[in-house]
């Protein structure tokens, strides 16, 4: 009861809107979640799996929220409007982190084993943000909205983009941009197409040098 007690101060010190325990105990599909998951988890620890499975699928359908039975969580995290929250099953969360609506913290479907993110302590990620793969979100860092993480993130960072880069770094703004050089798609064809360009510049100039013979 120790995780559950710690989720409920966590609702109350993190959502100004938050009048009591009871009303988060009641209420709060994102509490609820947190609340059977623990059931769910304990139960696959202890050999459970299908009833574990039963329980999270159940969370689901009520709350819109996803967790896998295995994933790791500690006491004190709290889900902030949780709908369209899905958790991996090797996810590992540290205490006082806030996870707002349409976090995933999933895989690439590239891995094996652990293949789930690790959020450290004191971590908030923000509404609709993709924590991908089996990274760590340093401790006391955030995640922007919308932001898509593929790469470590240092402790103390802010974290912002498609790819997530890191543009804020103990407090301090960062000017290099390109510091972890993470997948950009875009960006590479973007690259292509300049030097298909240059080649066909280049083929143009040397056919219209010999026609000037």
């Amino acid at each position: 009861m120790g995780k559950i007690s710690m989720d409920l101060d966590a609702a109350m010190r993190n959502d100004p809107a938050a009048r009591s325990k009871w009303e988060v105990f009641w209420t709060y599909g994102g509490f609820k979640a947190l609340y059977r998951h623990r059931f769910a988890h304990w139960f696959y620890t202890h050999g459970c799996k299908g009833l574990a499975q039963l329980i999270s699928a159940g969370t689901r359908r009520k709350t819109g929220v996803d967790i896998h039975p295995a994933a790791d969580i500690a006491g004190g995290v709290f889900i902030d409007h949780g709908v369209g929250v899905v958790i991996g099953e090797t996810t590992k969360v540290g205490t006082n982190v806030v996870i707002y609506q349409g976090v995933t913290l999933g895989g690439t479907g590239k891995q094996t084993g652990k293949r789930h993110p690790t959020i450290e302590d004191n971590v908030m990620i923000s509404s609709g943000a993709k924590v991908l793969g089996a990274i760590t979100i340093g401790h006391d860092s955030k995640i922007g909205a919308g932001s898509v993480v593929l790469k470590d993130v240092p402790p103390h960072s802010t974290v912002v983009g498609v790819p997530g880069r890191v543009v804020r770094l103990q407090g301090e703004k960062v000017e290099d941009l390109d510091q972890q050089r993470l997948p950009d798609p875009v960006r590479d064809e973007i690259d292509k197409l300049r030097a298909r360009i240059e080649q066909l510049e280049k083929s143009l100039g040397n056919d219209g040098g010999k026609d000037a013979e």
